[in-house]
């Protein structure tokens, strides 16, 4: 072969693998950089988030703040002026004429907040805020039995929402904003904002959360928790004295509390939601409804002599971590909590249920060879899981009101209650995204309401 040729053939090699080795450099710093990008490409997502939680979650813990000392000096004045409870009646006929004229479309309250979380559409009304702080005050300063997390809720969502069009956030976005909004409020308002924000990834799709709302959700709930602090706002401390150590006897004994906290969370779900029909039924003109049932409520309290069963119960909540109460308190608590509510009352239903379990778990001491304090705590959130559905936030509640100590046994009652409670819940918006039990698949999909009205039919 000439010398010439075999110098060329090698020029040609040589220039080939050159161009080979630039090509495949190349090709690799391409995926480095695919790699790297990929890597940090949450980054915009957490600042985006960042400064939308910070926003939403400093006016959340704000009106946190303003809603929980209102409702403090409101219930201090109604136990130092009992004769206000006699004016029961026409507070209720005022929040009637208020939802009647001016609130029909947010009268659905914690429903509605579920709902355009499911199926977004226009922008939650502003009034919805005002409306129910002040239904909600005219309520616990009068003397009716609710709670503060619905008020709290509410709030929240209202305020988060109006900032939907401002930033400017797809459908998809707005969902998001509407869970960590709930996150915040559930988690300013009882100073638990872990457990705030698994409430709000878990409270409208039963069996499933949403991930990525992750970290709006914490991100929102604990700023707004900072914020309602920084106010100087109270939140009341409840303690644990004694928790045995865990055995199967003991676990035992949990799981047969967990089922009576189930039975009961059930309960306390059909009721109020057969009041409700019953007051709808019975009465046709709203505004009348809260004003037959504040005349119950108030001749109640006049009867018994006490009123330890209207507005928080706060002191009965706490009296039950250390001393045997009647053990009757929770049967009357759900009495007037479904009265109050069931007529048109506002306020939450969550703080009556805790004092509805804290007395019931304090029922079962007699029975029940676990600690008073310990059963009552179970109770105190388990009847909250069976009755709204998320029993991982109420165990994570548990943990940050309690203690750590009790994690095991709150945990098994807070499930076991879960189970328990079928698919029922205050919330009747809540989907079943996946079914309790395999037994009950044939749910999974459709809202409580629909499941509901389905086995009315039947």
């Amino acid at each position: 072969m000439a010398p010439g040729f075999e110098c060329k053939k090698q020029h040609l090699i040589r220039e080939f693998m050159t161009n080979n080795t630039e090509k495949s450099t190349a090709k690799k710093l391409v995926q480095h950089f695919h790699l790297f990008f990929q890597q940090y490409a949450a980054t915009p997502y957490i600042l985006k988030w960042l400064l939308i939680c910070t926003i939403t979650g400093t006016c959340i813990g704000t009106a946190s703040a303003g809603f929980l000392q209102s409702l403090d000096w409101v219930t201090k004045f109604r136990e130092s002026h009992l004769w206000l409870i006699a004016l029961l009646p026409i507070g209720g006929f005022a929040i009637g004429l208020l939802y009647k004229y001016l609130g029909k479309d947010i009268e659905a309250g914690n429903n509605l907040l579920i709902d355009t979380i499911h199926n977004p559409k226009e922008i939650i009304p502003f009034r919805m805020a005002p409306f129910v702080y002040i239904g909600t005050m005219v309520t616990h300063l009068l003397g009716g039995s609710a709670g503060r997390e619905g008020t709290a809720l509410q709030m929240a969502g209202v305020i988060a929402d109006q900032f939907s069009k401002p930033f400017r956030l797809t459908e998809s976005e707005r969902k998001i904003l509407l869970i960590s909004s709930i996150a915040g409020g559930f988690g300013s308002v009882f100073g638990t904002p872990l457990a705030g924000a698994i409430f709000g990834l878990e409270v409208f799709l039963i069996g499933r959360l949403k991930y990525d709302a992750i970290f709006p959700a914490f991100a929102t709930a604990i700023i707004a928790d900072l914020v309602t602090k920084g106010w100087n706002t109270y939140h009341t401390h409840y303690e644990i004295n004694i928790v045995p150590a865990i055995s199967a006897l003991n676990l035992l004994y949990a799981i047969l509390a967990g089922v009576a906290f189930g039975l009961c969370a059930a309960s306390f779900s059909k009721l109020i939601h057969y009041m409700t029909s019953v007051f709808k039924s019975i009465i046709a003109y709203p505004p009348f409804r809260p004003v037959v049932g504040g005349v119950i409520v108030a001749l109640a309290v006049w009867a018994i002599g006490t009123t330890k069963y209207i507005g928080l119960g706060i002191p009965t909540i706490l009296a039950s971590f250390g001393e045997h109460l009647p053990p009757y308190d929770f049967a009357l608590k759900m009495a007037f909590t479904i009265l109050t509510l069931a007529a048109g009352f506002k306020g939450g239903e969550v703080t009556p249920l805790f004092f509805i379990g804290a007395a019931l778990g304090n029922a079962l001491s007699y029975f029940v060879p676990l600690p008073t304090g310990l059963l009552a705590g179970m109770g105190f959130v388990a009847v909250f899981a069976g009755a709204t559905n998320t029993p991982l936030a109420c165990s994570i509640m548990a943990m940050e009101l309690f203690g750590s100590n009790c994690g095991v046994y709150v945990a098994i009652a807070c499930v076991v209650s879960y189970l328990l409670s079928g698919h029922n819940s205050i919330y009747q918006k809540q989907v079943v995204g996946e079914a309790k039990v395999q037994t009950l698949s044939h749910d999974a999909n459709q809202t409580l309401k629909d499941i509901r009205e389905r086995r009315r039919d039947k």
